[in-house]
C-alpha cells in the first residue's frame, strides 16, 4: 500500500480554501513566516478518503474482530454513548465558561452530568463518595494512594509500606511506590487467591493498607476477602479495591458494603467507553466517609436552590490531579450507559460476561490446561505448556491474527507459565465463541502436528513476525521520502 506521500502529484488538490482578505504578514511577524512552503502532500480528496479508509481496515478493532483480550479489556461501545458525547450541547461547551446560574446557564448541564455520575457511582460502589478527575485507571490508582498517604499522615500513623498480591496489575505497585510506600508483594496459593498465611505474616503496624483486585487477574473471587479485610483494619490500614475487573460483580456486590475504603473504576472496562492506543481513559475513585475530606478538589456541590458549583473549600484535600473535570466526554458516555441499561441491566451485563467466561473455560479445558479447577468469574486463564515442543503462547496469539480473531491476552498474569488470559465479555454471541474455540483446537492440534506453520504466523497481516523487542527499543516513525528512480 502506498503511503499518503507516494501519493502525491505537484499542483493537484483536495480542497479549496477561500483567500483572506488579510495578508499573512499583517498576521504573523515576518520573521516567523516560513521561507518556504511546507512539504504536505498534494493529493486528491478521493485519494485522502481511500488512503485512510484502507489505512482502517489493517486495524484489529472490536467493531471489526473478536477481541478476547482478558483484564482491562476492549468492548463494544454502544452507539447510544457514542451519539450522547457527540452532542454539540456538551462537546462545544468550554471548561472556563462561568459555573454560576448567573451567565453560567450553559455549564449547568455538564455539571448536573458529572454530578449525577457521582451520584450514581456511589450507589453502585457503596461508596460515600466520588471523584470523577483522574483520567486513567492507573491515575485513579496513583489519586488512591495519595489519599491513603494523606489519611495516615493526618492521624500521625507510621505506615512504611501496602501489601500487593503477585497477581495485581502491573500497575498497581508502581502506583503505590510514586505515593511513597514500600512494596510487599504475596505470592498466589494453589487456587490462585493471595496466600493467606503469608499475608497475616507481612500484616503489621507499619502496613498502610492493602490493593487488592476483585475478582482477581486469574478470574478467582476470593472467598477470603471479610477477613483480609478485617485483619487490616485491625492495624487502621487501608482496603483498596482495584475496579478492573468490577464488570463481574456490578449489580451483585457492593465494595464499598463488603469493607473497601477506597476504589477506582475503570470506565473503559466496565461502563464501556473507548479505550486503547494510550487513551482516552477515566479512573473514577470513590471513598467511604472518613476519606471524603482528602477527596482532590474541585468537588461539584449542588445548593438548596438547585444550582450546580464548583467548591474549593476542602483543607484537607490531596489538591488537583487533573485540569477541569477529568475527560468529560469519556464520563457523558458511562452516565448515558447508566442510565440506559439501569439497576437490572448491569447486573445483566455481569451475569452474561461470567456466563461466556465459563462457557469458554469448559470448552477449551480439553485443548489447553486451565489455572483454575473450578468456576471462574469474568475470564479465564490457560496456560500454553501443553503447547508442541518449541511451540509458545506467542505463536498461538500469531496464529489467531491469521484467522480474523485479536489475540487475547498473553504471559499475563506473570505468575502464571505461558499465560493466556481470555475475556469474552457480555457482548459477544454463542455462536462467535463456537468459532473461536474451533480455532483454539486447531491451532492446538497444529501446535502437534505442524508447527511450522504456527511459528511463520501472521501470514496475511500487512505485516508479518516482527521483532518486538527491537521494534520498541528502535521505534521509527519518520517518513523519508523514497530516493526517485534513475
Amino acid at each position: 500500500m502506498k503511503l499518503i506521500y507516494e501519493l502525491s502529484s505537484k499542483g493537484r488538490g483536495g480542497v479549496r480554501i477561500p483567500e483572506d482578505k488579510i495578508s499573512p504578514e499583517e498576521m504573523v511577524p515576518t520573521e516567523l513566516l516560513r521561507a518556504e512552503p511546507p512539504e504536505l502532500p498534494e493529493v486528491s480528496e478521493s485519494e485522502v478518503v481511500r488512503h485512510y479508509t484502507k489505512l482502517s481496515r489493517l486495524n484489529y478493532s472490536v467493531d471489526t474482530h473478536f477481541y478476547p483480550l482478558g483484564s482491562c479489556t476492549m468492548k463494544y461501545n454502544p452507539r447510544a454513548c457514542e451519539a450522547a458525547a457527540s452532542m454539540p450541547e456538551l462537546c462545544e461547551v468550554h471548561p472556563l465558561w462561568p459555573q454560576l446560574r448567573h451567565g453560567g446557564l450553559l455549564t449547568q448541564g455538564s455539571l448536573q452530568i458529572l454530578y449525577n455520575t457521582e451520584r450514581l457511582l456511589s450507589e453502585i460502589t457503596g461508596l460515600a463518595e466520588f471523584t470523577l478527575q483522574p483520567m486513567a485507571g492507573s491515575h485513579g490508582e496513583l489519586t488512591a494512594v495519595m489519599m491513603m498517604a494523606a489519611y495516615h499522615r493526618d492521624r500521625g500513623n507510621k505506615k512504611t509500606h501496602i501489601i500487593i498480591p503477585d497477581s495485581a496489575h502491573g500497575t498497581n505497585p508502581a502506583s503505590a511506590a510514586l505515593g511513597g510506600y514500600d512494596v510487599v508483594t504475596i505470592p498466589s496459593d494453589a487456587s490462585g487467591d493471595m496466600d493467606i498465611d503469608l499475608f497475616k505474616e507481612a500484616l503489621n503496624e507499619e502496613t498502610a493498607g492493602v490493593m487488592l483486585t476483585l475478582p482477581s487477574t486469574l478470574g478467582v473471587f476470593n472467598p477470603r476477602v471479610k477477613e483480609i479485610i478485617d485483619a487490616v483494619h485491625a492495624v487502621d490500614g487501608l482496603m483498596y479495591y482495584d475496579g478492573a475487573n468490577f464488570n463481574a460483580i456490578m449489580g451483585r456486590i457492593k465494595p464499598g458494603n463488603l469493607g473497601f475504603d477506597i476504589c477506582h473504576l475503570n470506565l473503559h472496562k466496565s461502563f464501556s467507553t473507548p479505550h486503547g492506543g494510550g487513551g482516552p481513559g477515566s479512573g473514577p475513585v470513590g471513598v467511604c466517609e472518613k476519606l471524603q475530606p482528602y477527596l482532590p478538589i474541585s468537588r461539584i456541590a449542588k445548593t438548596k436552590d438547585g444550582v450546580y458549583t464548583l467548591d474549593y473549600d476542602h483543607p484537607k484535600s490531596i489538591g488537583y490531579v487533573a485540569p477541569f473535570y477529568g475527560n468529560f466526554s469519556i464520563l457523558v458516555r458511562a452516565y448515558a450507559y447508566l442510565l440506559m441499561l439501569g439497576r437490572e441491566g448491569l447486573r445483566g451485563t455481569s451475569d452474561r460476561a461470567v456466563l461466556n467466561a465459563n462457557y469458554l473455560l469448559e470448552k477449551l479445558r480439553g485443548a489447553y490446561p486451565a489455572v483454575s479447577e473450578g468456576r471462574c468469574m469474568h475470564e479465564c486463564v490457560f496456560s500454553g505448556k501443553s503447547l508442541g515442543e518449541g511451540i509458545h503462547t506467542l505463536d498461538l496469539a500469531k496464529a489467531l491474527l491469521d484467522r480474523g480473531v485479536h489475540a487475547p491476552t498473553v504471559y499475563f498474569p506473570l505468575n502464571v507459565p505461558e499465560a493466556i488470559m481470555i475475556e469474552p465479555t457480555e457482548t459477544e454471541t454463542k455462536e462467535t465463541l463456537d468459532e473461536f474455540v474451533a480455532m483454539m483446537e486447531e491451532i492446538a492440534e497444529l501446535s502437534q502436528t505442524d508447527p511450522d506453520s504456527l511459528k511463520a504466523a501472521p501470514i496475511t497481516t500487512s505485516v508479518g513476525r516482527l521483532d518486538e523487542v527491537a521494534a520498541a527499543k528502535n521505534m521509527d516513525l519518520v517518513y523519508v521520502q523514497p530516493a526517485a528512480a534513475e
